[in-house]
């Protein structure tokens, strides 16, 4: 079976996006019982630092909001189990902000150098009661989000008529007025790390997008995102520019996720979250989110399909994803699509496993090695185009493959469910035309590849 093992993932990421070295770096440390040598809030400590420094957090509570707006920085807390930054009655709203937007000068912005902040960990909180989001990067390279536990933000989430409201979003996040842009959230940011969160109780989970410059070369893995009431698990999505920032969309693209677990998202409004979802903005042209790689995750569980790319547009750029080696089990139906803001004429209304919409064509979508079971369809597939779907485990005991759109699918090589094939007593069927899906296998592609036992173990430390 194709499958990246996480301690891959963390190898080639140390390699990837090893740091620089600093000079002269301190030591500085924060403590609540007025400690000697130690500052009582974790703000005043990030002040007081240069760059290099690191910031060690004892356990206890702290009750501010902590802007990281320097490089090299890193802020350890004692651990996610003590060490608690409890952002509730805020003004700006976010519990750990590391701010590299607001390092940016105009000519930065018009000749795109995009990255005002790099080499900042933040490892070992939990953070908790933000208005908008738990954790939020902008404009950075180099980071590292690590051990964190992000639950319980996007406080300022109003439930309104059809969809959501989150007053006083800032104007710059053009896309998240209705999920307050979710428990961890990374604009404009490349070369980075994201590995062994749990994202849980939020609006939504972890997010990529790129309103302020383009996202990519990041690494989601390893993290347990679940039970976020009221969007996706896990979302790369290109969004419309921010004000003051480039005329066309930017892209999220050459991301890796990898290892996560993605569960009983988006289920408090039935059917809004899927769990690992791939995006383009439904009212906006040129936006794309390309050659990302999705990777030996579990999705379970969730509102809307486990797995779901989104293209509205013609001339959206959502090609070149690759869905490889994930257990895909018991999710919803996409049943969004149908309903505003996307006013599609169809959809599949069985819960689906991946699902593959596209009015502009997902050229190079490959799916394979993938285990999908519970489901009512394994694989939907809408777009104007070929898509690639091989050696996966179809278990769902109902359609294996549907065609709902105009292209054509290659079915090649499947396990249906039994060695007869589509169609034979026992196997997954075929529903649509245009699918070719002679010759399948007669065993299955992936043997003991089931819900418990697979990506559950990279989650020991939570």
């Amino acid at each position: 079976m194709l499958f990246i093992t996480r301690l891959w993932v963390l190898s080639f990421a140390a390699l990837m996006f090893a740091p620089a070295s600093s000079a002269k770096a301190d030591a500085l440390c924060v403590n609540q019982k007025a400690k000697k040598g130690c500052y009582s809030t974790i703000g005043a400590a990030v002040s007081a630092a240069k760059s290099g420094d690191s910031i060690n957090v004892a356990q206890g509570t702290y009750r501010e909001q902590v802007i990281i707006n320097k490089s090299e920085l890193s802020l350890i807390g004692s651990n996610a189990a003590n060490t608690l930054l409890d952002a509730s009655g805020n003004a700006n709203g976010v519990g750990i902000y590391v701010d590299g937007m607001d390092n940016l000068t105009p000519a930065d912005i018009a000749a795109g150098h995009l990255s005002g902040i790099n080499e900042v960990v933040v490892q070992g909180f939990t953070v908790t009661n933000a208005r908008f989001e738990g954790i939020l990067v902008t404009n950075a390279s180099h980071v590292t989000i690590r051990e964190n536990h992000v639950t319980g933000n996007n406080t300022g989430l109003q439930p309104g008529v059809g969809r959501l409201g989150c007053p006083f979003q800032p104007a710059w996040e053009t896309s998240e007025g209705f999920d307050c842009g979710e428990g961890v959230h990374l604009a404009a940011v490349d070369h980075s790390i994201v590995d062994g969160n749990v994202v849980d109780h939020n609006a939504g989970g972890i997010l990529l997008s790129d309103e302020t410059g383009p996202t990519h070369d990041v690494i989601i893995t390893g993290n347990l995102v679940t039970e976020n009431g009221y969007e996706c698990g896990i979302t790369l999505a290109s969004h419309p520019p921010a004000p003051g920032f480039a005329a066309n969309p930017y892209g999220v693209f050459h991301n890796i996720v990898a290892n996560n677990e993605a569960s009983k998202n988006g289920l408090i409004i039935p059917g809004t979250g899927v769990g690992i979802g791939l995006f383009t903005s439904p009212g906006r042209p040129n936006t794309a989110t390309y050659a990302n790689v999705v990777v030996g995750n579990r999705a379970i569980g969730n509102g809307h399909p486990g797995v779901a790319l989104h293209s509205h547009l013609p001339g959206h750029n959502l090609t070149d994803n690759h869905i490889i080696g994930n257990y895909i089990a018991g999710n919803g139906a996409d049943t969004a699509l149908t309903g505003p803001p996307f006013n599609e004429p169809q959809s599949p209304q069985s819960p689906t496993g991946i699902d593959l919409f596209g009015v502009s064509p997902l050229t190079g979508t490959v799916v394979t090695g993938n285990v999908i079971e519970r489901e009512g369809i394994d694989v939907a597939v809408d777009t104007p185009t070929q898509v690639e779907v091989h050696l996966n485990d179809l278990r769902g005991g109902a359609t294996g493959v549907e065609n709902y759109g105009s292209g054509t699918i290659n079915a090649t090589l499947n396990w249906w469910g039994c060695p007869g094939g589509p169609g034979a007593p026992g196997c997954s069927t075929v529903q649509g035309s245009g699918i070719v899906f002679t010759p399948w296998l007669t065993r299955p592609a992936n043997p003991g590849e089931h819900g418990e036992g697979r990506a559950s173990d990279d989650h020991g430390h939570h």
